[in-house]
């Protein structure tokens, strides 16, 4: 997807460039519990003030139900964007209407303002026309940098652009970076190629799944959703999580992988998710007990498949890992991928989410290639190689 970016905008001093930033950030109160989203979205923001263009950022900000809720005010964004840039930010109490027209207005150059919660106004998910062409008259160029809501046509990430056509439309750094790692690994990833899929659900994954059988070497199945696959081949699963309408399918991608189809030989498994006690069973998963992590045998075998990999991505746990006990697999893989990014200089792509929340835990984010803001849009990516927001892009 080859767009013009940031970089592109050389006309743009004393304009109001309307940025779609992704500051859906975890909040406890009003303390910012993890600003790696708006540390991200800093290149961007700041090549604008250097340009001498006035700043309009706009995000959401949790599931509002309906209406504006104080609890998911984007105020808390204004102090930490405030020091990242060493410069004040304004906040303005609304997206649209007399708050943000006035906001807009008293900006100079170089000068930034953060809209309150788009999705205060249920308009903005149904992607309504008019609440986009508010918005839209409130900027001279648009700019999408939230790769975490690329894959959904919202008011702010395709009404807004549609409503600007004829003005620059382009993408930050953030998503330029996101498309350079995704779209290389999807088009022309250097092999061997390796896939690691968990998590709990088939059905989130299928077509993840289908694409990449075609373009990875080999694909490592952990998570729950192993256990759909376990009974595809007519294992017994004790009480693990199952999505029963999903077996026979299951059983045609087993068919259709062939040896590319990694699954594990051995799970964790206890009475509960709150048993501490834990034991290692191989094959069928006994009745009364449930699997919640791969076991000693996968891991070695998963990790010796990453040691050998020139290029992976990795979406999804290998178990609850939030429980010490059944957070062995996920620790050992994530381990596996920043240790083959440094030892074979393999191309590490962590697709957001769960994972990438592993990784950051474990102190293993700066030791991958690539760290995906946006767990649901890097699945849509490889799914579909492509975004509607971003296509109507120049």
């Amino acid at each position: 997807m080859a767009k013009k970016t940031v970089a592109d905008l050389t006309d743009v001093k004393n304009k109001r460039v309307l940025v779609r930033v992704d500051f859906n950030v975890p909040l406890d109160g009003d303390r910012i519990t993890d600003d790696r989203r708006i540390v991200q979205a800093v290149p961007t923001i700041q090549a604008l003030i250097d340009k001498g263009a006035k700043v309009i950022l706009m995000s959401h900000l949790g599931r509002p139900k309906g209406g504006p809720d104080p609890k998911l005010s984007l105020k808390p964004c204004v102090k930490r964007l405030s020091q990242l840039l060493g410069r004040p930010v304004d906040f303005a109490k609304d997206c649209v209407g007399m708050d943000a027209e006035r906001a807009v207005k008293n900006l100079g150059p170089g000068d930034v303002v953060l809209l309150e919660n788009l999705r205060f106004h249920p308009e903005e998910e149904k992607n309504d026309a008019n609440f986009a062409a508010s918005i839209a008259k409130l900027g001279d160029a648009y700019v999408n940098d939230a790769f975490g809501t690329a894959h959904r046509e919202h008011a702010s990430t395709f009404g807004v652009p549609q409503a600007m056509a004829g003005k620059p439309r382009v993408i930050g750094f953030l998503i330029e970076k996101e498309l350079k790692y995704l779209g290389e690994a999807v088009t022309t990833p250097e092999r061997p190629f390796v896939a690691i899929l968990g998590g709990a659900k088939v059905s989130d994954k299928i077509q993840v799944i289908e694409q990449l059988l075609d373009k990875a070497d080999t694909l490592l199945i952990g998570g729950a959703m192993a256990y759909t696959f376990f009974l595809a081949q007519g294992k017994t699963v004790g009480g693990s999580l199952v999505e029963p309408d999903k077996v026979a399918l299951a059983g045609e991608l087993i068919k259709k992988a062939g040896s590319k189809l990694k699954l594990p030989v051995d799970t964790v498994v206890a009475d509960s998710i709150t048993s501490t006690a834990t034991t290692v069973v191989e094959g069928n998963i006994p009745a009364g007990k449930s699997g919640f992590d791969i076991g000693p045998k996968t891991i070695e075998m998963f990790v010796d498949e990453v040691s050998l990999a020139k290029t992976v991505i990795w979406n999804g746990p290998m178990g609850v890992f939030e429980k010490p006990q059944f957070a062995a697999g996920t620790k050992a893989v994530a381990q596996a991928v920043a240790d083959t990014t440094e030892d074979t200089g393999a191309t590490t792509i962590i697709g957001g989410g769960d994972s990438a929340a592993a990784v950051e835990q474990l102190g293993l984010a700066e030791d991958v290639s690539h760290v995906s803001t946006g767990g649901g849009a890097s699945l849509e990516f490889l799914e579909n190689g492509h975004f509607s927001t971003l296509d109507i892009l120049d």
